[in-house]
Formats: C-alpha cells, structure tokens, sequence
C-alpha cells in the first residue's frame, strides 16, 4: 500500500492567507517527496472557504514540480466542464513536461451550484461535460489532426503541442462522491478512481469499488495497472487525545466552511445529482466523534491510525493508494509536519515493504 498527500484548501481567508497556505503547501510537498510519500495532489474550487484557494491546480501543481524532483503530482480533480479541453490538455500536458513524466490526471464533474452558474453553465449538463472533456483530452493527448464533434465542443483538425511527456497521455483517474454509475464506467474505460469516503457510507462505497472492479476485469485491463485513491483527513500525534482535540476543531470548522458552500445544493435539485440536494443537512448533522467511529476520519497516535487503516484495508480492499490530508484549515505548518513525519516513522512501515524515510 501507498500513501500520498493531499492538499484541500477549506481555510478561512481570515484565519490564513492565501500567500501563507501556499508558502506552507509547498514547503510541505517538499518535506513529502523527503519523506517518500507517493503523490501530492489538489484540487479545484472557486469563491469560497471551501476549496476557493485552489481555482487552478495545474498552477500550484506546477510550483510543486520545480520543487521536487521523484514524488508523483497530482491533479484531485480538474473540472473539464469549466475549460476548453483544447485549453486543458495542453496546460496538463506542460505541466507532464515540467514534471518529467510524474503527472496524474485526476478529472471531476465539480458539484457547487454557484461555480456552475458563474461559468454559465447548467447543472444538468454536468456529466455530459465531464464524458466530453475527458475524452477530447484524451483523443488530444494521443492522437494527431483530431477532429471533434462534440455537443458541447467542435474544433479540428488540430495537432496538440506539446505532446505529453508520457505515451500514450498521463494516467487517468475519475473522481466520484457517490455514483456507482460513474464508477462502473471509468472501470470498463481503464481509467483509474479517486474516492472520498467521508461523504458516503462504508456500504455504498463498497459496492461503488465493487462494481469499478468488476468492469475493470470484464473490459480485459490487467488487474496489476489498476490504480485507486481513497482520501482521508489525518490528525495524528504522540498524544492520542490532543490529536482528537485537533480533529474536533478542524472538522468543525471544515463543516462550517462546507455548509456555506454547499447550501445552495438545497434548492438546485439535478437530474445530475441525486441525493445531493440532502448534503446540507448532513453537513449540519455532522459529528465528529460519529465520524471517527466510522472510520470516515483517522484520528490518534500512531496505533490508532494504524489500526484504522487495517481496517479500512479489511472493508475496501489492499489494491488502493491512501492520499491523507495533513493541513486542514488554518492548521499551523509545524503541526502539520510533525503528523506527516511521525506517519512516515511510525504508520506507513506498518503496510509498506519501503522503510520510512530518515
């Protein structure tokens, strides 16, 4: 098993700046690669606490690959409904030059009802996007005089410069919340899955790996390339109950942030969406210790994160990379350190045949 970081940003502009969180990101990527963790990755969001630090991965990612040097870079996800897929495949696949071959392509339908209409776009056309994008930047990526018919989008014959550091294009990945759906069609696609488990139950995300696995086998990919993500938030610490401590915090203020972006899901019911218009009142129901019991969030010393991480090894299988978010909020940089190193000494070697780093 594999552990990488992730890079959420629900931060409070008032509680950190933007210059601060992304100081602080970067040096931790480069303690990251130090530490021999597998990715780093971000995402994109707009306007908000929730995520509105990072309206362009591929720009932080960038920074993160002058950086570093062996740790893969990772994008946890791209919108392709709110780029040009011309625009996008060529950005991404500068930054799979600048890094030299260490990029991920993780692609999301995005879900915020004011994101969607600030680009003028519907909702209900958000999968059909999402299918659109993917595709044409694969097509871009690996072919040569592409002609696009699309719905959304018609251009060629054009020839993308530059061509992707790796061949055919760089892996894949598709992010989904709660579709099975979703996650049947990327596995008879060959592209890999990026899942959250803190916004569904350990019942449904199971099914959703199940069905994801069963279509990878039957399209005939080989077993051994397929990839999985599975993303957690971590407080850890020597001292079990100050890591709790941590977690209560953070995650509360991780709700709040969460709440004020996602309330006007409650009134924007999709054909797109099922379900999502009840987000809210689970965002206001939320409870942290209800959280940490199903194992939605690790939280502890280093026996109780390794205990946990058995145990989602035991509920969703040993075939998966961890991506754990170490910073959460306005989280001093010292903190969030220190839990990185001590999962690097104390965790990662529990399921890993790599040594932890020195």
């Amino acid at each position: 098993m594999k552990f990488g970081v992730n890079f959420f940003p629900v931060v409070d502009p008032a509680a950190k700046s933007a210059t601060a969180y992304y100081d602080e990101t970067l040096r931790l990527v480069e303690l990251a690669e130090a530490l021999d963790f597998e990715h780093v990755q971000t995402v994109e969001h707009y306007f908000t606490g929730y995520g509105g630090y990072s309206p362009d991965p591929v720009t932080l990612l960038t920074a993160a690959a002058a950086r570093t040097s062996r740790i893969r870079i990772t994008t946890g996800a791209v919108v392709p409904a709110f780029t040009h897929p011309v625009k996008l495949a060529g950005k991404l696949a500068m930054l799979d030059h600048l890094s030299h071959g260490r990029l991920d392509v993780g692609f999301g339908r995005g879900f915020l009802p004011t994101e969607f209409a600030a680009f003028g776009i519907d909702m209900d056309e958000s999968r059909a996007r999402f299918d659109e994008g993917v595709e044409a930047c694969r097509r871009l990526w690996s072919e040569e005089d592409v002609v696009f018919e699309g719905r959304f989008h018609r251009f060629g014959p054009v020839t993308l410069l530059p061509r992707p550091y790796q061949a055919p294009h760089p892996p894949i990945f598709v992010a989904s919340a709660t579709s099975a759906e979703s996650c049947e069609a990327a596995g008879r696609a060959g592209h890999h899955l990026q899942i959250v488990p803190s916004v569904t139950s350990a019942e449904q995300l199971a099914a959703m790996l199940t069905r994801y696995r069963a279509a990878w086998d039957s399209a005939g990919h080989d077993p051994a390339a397929r990839r999985i993500q599975i993303k957690y938030t971590c407080y850890l610490s020597e001292d079990a109950a100050e890591a709790r401590r941590q977690g209560e915090f953070y995650e509360r203020s991780y709700i709040d942030l969460m709440t004020h972006a996602v309330a006007p899901l409650a009134d924007s019911a999709s054909a797109d969406y099922p379900g999502y218009e009840k987000f809210l009142e689970k965002a206001k129901n939320y409870d942290f210790g209800s959280s940490l019991k199903a194992n939605k969030v690790f939280a502890g010393n280093p026996s109780d994160v390794r205990a946990q991480i058995s145990r989602m090894r035991a509920e969703y299988g040993t075939d998966m990379t961890v991506s754990l978010q170490f910073n959460p909020g306005g989280m001093a940089f010292a903190h969030a350190a220190r839990a990185m190193e001590l999962f690097a000494a104390e965790v990662a070697p529990e399921f890993t045949d790599e040594p932890a780093a020195a």
